[in-house]
């Protein structure tokens, strides 16, 4: 092939105008990649492993109560059952007198079925946990063994061989608890782990008729027995058991759901990096064929067709972005084993390393289709025009249209990528919103790139020297032929886009878990009350100097199971995504007579005080609203094994910065109050009394767990740092691109500005004419670019704050002001550059060669 054949030798010259087009794809494709290679390798590890994460071949789990004798005998009839039971409990270190809140699971004899727990020293599992004969205190038999993670021992200040008391039962620490198999199915976490047996629990004394906690029985299924079946089976002969089932191909839905809302995300933003180094792409075609425009003219002249030129600049596009995809690919494809050591840490599950095709095919994808859609422009333009018109272009730098064909062409590829973009997607609605943002922030950086051109064009200055003519040598830099303005103004401007939009949402973030705390906040949070016990709390609370204001609220846990006639699964299918989890596992429930403290009916009216009629519901509004139901609707919900129907009375705005207690859920009395339940409580302290009061709770009531909110905020800051970490690095890899973009930007000029230089040299400028008008004329650049990004970052970051997370927004104007410094000083770092290399050219040569 002729095309083929001529492009192949023109590139066979070497590659030094095109590194930079190289590295803006390989960027891009290597991030979108190996995000998604990372998330192949976690979803199969958990493929792979998910037996040993869930504990069994399938699981059924209980809050609140044990299963049944009736419903034991169904689940061994179905193979080995292993029950495991989690709740929250306070911890009570002798030899330091430390009382801490712990996560307390116990486990019996067949725990676990897959898999091994980890401990140091290496012990039998069973032979750790079981009752001590002999201890530090010369007690017969009523010591228990038990199992701590690390943090516990630094927490309470204790070794191996300590003993700690957790309700009415005493334990030695028999070792230090490495790995759990199945810790992955675990939640969100207060305290440290503490792994007892079942025999242990019951000595305990802590499990009463409502005390919040998880029974979960795991099966490892007989000969011939499939989950499926087993699901079955279970739902026509206990349909009202309230079980949750789940079997070990969905072992972890909730860490699922978070690897594909973190692996959306990451992958947008490869591809917002890819789409800026679209721009470089653009940039480096131009500049070529800007340096191919005699050749094209010869070529033309001797009788080449349109067509043979276009196939021809095609052919080493496609090559180029072959080299550059390929590049990312193997970047890509290495993450995977990077991440086995480096996330090994974070990542509660093994990531099995490998080749994952699919992303990769997606990545490389997404890297041809940007190539080619920023490439075609450029190559239809120069391929279109006539042969006078290219000699004329070498001088003019005027701008022509290609072909409607070619136009077509680019805004087919486009489009691809924008379908490719949001049908690709875990959640294609949040990725047609990024779509759409971005092809907004696309159009308005460019209309903001012809506004400055314009203005500068319109401003007219007096033909004289010093800083007016510094002055008119920079405006007509942002507006002249040819000029680099509307690609400085996308590459920085996007960068900047991005990276404000993170800073704004991680100082959200921050605000909202530590800034925004209201001054009068609780100081613990008091679960597993029993009833009896509150008034013997509020008279403890009455005598304890600088404790007061306890707020108490019945507390259970239930499941919705229906939404009207559909089933919860049925429904979550069409709620919206973030409302979705008021559907799945189980939500905390309450009644009361008046509506709570910190809510505001906005729809319906209260019940009365002493109503004791049908069950009645209020419901939060975002949750009614994502739910789509309202007044008069129903849902069911399985409480302690039995389905109760309600009907929606009235709509709640909660206010859940209030840091009080807020349910979702809010049932009429009546018939729940004649139900098992524990109470919930908060009560405030001043400083000085905080240590005291919660002595005296911890000491007077083991039962009791007591949840510092310091604690609470400690662990939320933990998440919110590496979250921010995790934005950052996505955000940088952003900026990267950026550079590379600007820096080719750069290159693409240098010719230009090296004869610009010589010429204004030989008319009489100065280095230092020269040097300030280019500053200028990158600091408008840089300042407009800052300034817009703002603006956007302002927008996106609202969107995700306000909208997708439902907290208050705050503009953050210290954000804004760290752009704008970090635009300018990018961009006349940049025309410093770019002013440096042009000052130190001698004129004579260039201007023979002109």
């Amino acid at each position: 092939m002729l095309s083929f054949r001529l492009s192949w030798r023109e590139l066979r010259g070497g590659l030094l105008g095109f590194r930079l087009f190289v590295a803006c794809l390989a960027l891009g494709v290597a991030t979108i990649a190996g995000i998604g290679s990372i998330s192949a390798g976690i979803f199969a590890g958990l493929e792979r492993d998910g037996r040993r994460i869930l504990g069994g071949d399938i699981e059924f789990r209980l809050t609140h109560r044990q299963a049944t004798p009736e419903e034991r005998l169904f689940l061994e009839a179905q193979g080995q059952v292993s029950e495991v039971a989690q709740m929250r409990a306070m911890g009570h270190a002798l030899k330091t007198d430390q009382r801490h809140l712990i996560e307390l699971k116990s486990v019996d004899q067949a725990y676990p079925l897959y898999g091994q727990a980890q401990m140091e020293p290496d012990l039998p599992l069973q032979e750790a946990l079981q009752r001590q004969g002999n201890t530090q205190n010369n007690t017969q038999g009523n010591t228990w063994g038990a199992l701590v993670d690390e943090t516990a021992l630094v927490r309470f200040g204790i070794d191996v061989g300590d003993e700690i008391e957790i309700g009415a039962a005493r334990f030695r620490v028999a070792a230090v608890l490495k790995r759990e198999p199945d810790r992955a199915t675990d939640g969100f976490t207060l305290g440290p782990r503490v792994m007892v047996s079942d025999a242990a629990l019951a000595a305990t004394a802590l499990v009463q008729p409502g005390t919040l906690s998880n029974w979960e029985y795991r099966i490892r299924l007989s000969p011939g027995l499939t989950p499926e079946m087993v699901t079955e089976r279970a739902k026509a002969e206990h349909a009202q058991a309230g079980w949750r089932i789940r079997d070990w191909s969905a072992s972890s839905p909730g860490l699922r759901r978070f690897l594909d809302r973190a692996g959306l995300f990451l992958v947008l933003v490869g591809l917002t990096a890819l789409l800026i180094g679209g721009v470089g792409v653009a940039n480096a075609v131009h500049a070529h064929m800007q340096s191919k425009l005699p050749t094209i003219a010869t070529l033309k002249s001797m009788g080449a067709t349109t067509g043979l030129i276009f196939r021809i600049y095609l052919w080493q596009t496609f090559l180029l972005s072959a080299v550059g995809i390929m590049i990312g690919l193997i970047f890509g494809a290495a993450m995977p084993y990077l991440a086995v050591t480096l996330l090994a840490e974070i990542i509660p599950v093994p990531l099995a390393a490998g080749i994952y095709w699919l992303p990769l095919g997606m990545a490389a994808l997404y890297g041809l289709l940007v190539a080619l859609a920023f490439a075609l422009w450029p190559l239809a333009r120069a391929a279109e025009i006539k042969p006078a018109a290219l000699y004329r272009d070498m001088i003019a730098g005027r701008r022509t249209w290609p072909r409607r064909i070619f136009v077509l062409a680019a805004a087919g590829l486009f489009l691809a990528l924008a379908l490719l973009t949001v049908f690709g997607a875990a959640e294609p609605k949040f990725a047609f919103y990024f779509v759409c943002a971005a092809t907004v922030s696309f159009l308005f950086f460019r209309a903001i790139a012809w506004g400055l051109g314009w203005l500068a064009a319109a401003i007219k200055l007096p033909p004289s020297g010093g800083f007016t003519a510094r002055l008119r040598l920079a405006l007509g830099n942002l507006h002249r032929p040819g000029a680099a303005t509307a690609s400085l103004m996308l590459s920085l401007g996007l960068a900047l886009t991005l990276l404000v939009t993170m800073a704004l949402v991680e100082g959200n973030l921050q605000r909202q878990v530590s800034e925004r705390l209201p001054d009068e906040a609780p100081a613990f949070f008091l679960v597993d009350i029993q009833p009896d016990q509150v008034p013997l709390l509020e008279n403890l609370v009455r005598t304890t100097p600088g404790a007061h204001d306890l707020q108490t609220v019945p507390n259970m846990r239930g499941r919705v199971v229906r939404v009207g006639r559909e089933s919860a699964e049925q429904a979550s299918s069409h709620a919206a995504t973030e409302q979705r989890w008021v559907l799945q596992g189980d939500r905390g429930i309450t009644y009361a007579r008046a509506l709570p403290e910190g809510s505001t009916l906005v729809e319906g009216q209260w019940w009365p005080a002493d109503y004791d009629g049908p069950p009645l519901i209020s419901l939060e509004e975002a949750a009614a609203r994502g739910l789509g139901i309202g007044i008069g609707d129903t849902l069911t919900v399985n409480i302690l094994g039995r389905d109760i129907e309600a009907r929606i009375a009235n709509i709640r705005r909660l206010d859940w910065t209030s840091f009080g207690i807020n349910f979702v859920l809010v049932f009429s009395p009546g018939l729940l109050e004649r139900a098992p339940h524990t109470m919930l409580a908060t009560v405030k302290a001043t400083p000085d009394g905080e240590t005291a009061l919660f002595k005296a709770i911890t000491a007077s009531y083991p039962n009791i767990s007591v949840v510092r909110m310091k604690d609470v905020l400690t662990e939320l800051n933990r998440i919110v740092e590496q979250l921010g970490a995790a934005v950052r690095g996505a955000a940088v890899v952003t900026l990267i691109a950026g550079l590379l973009v600007l820096a080719g930007a750069l290159a693409a000029e240098h010719r230009r500005r090296l004869r610009e230089g010589a010429i204004l040299k030989a008319l009489g400028a100065t280095r230092r004419d020269i040097m300030a008008a280019t500053l200028m004329e990158y600091a408008a650049v840089g300042l407009c670019a800052a300034l817009v990004a703002y603006g956007l970052g302002l927008v996106a970051s609202w969107a995700i704050v306000a909208k997708q997370m439902n907290a208050a927004f705050v503009m953050l104007p210290q954000v804004g002001a760290l752009t704008a410094l970090g635009g300018l000083a990018v961009a006349l770092l940049l025309g410093l550059i770019g002013a440096w290399a042009t000052l130190g050219a001698k004129p004579a040569p260039l201007l023979r060669q002109a």
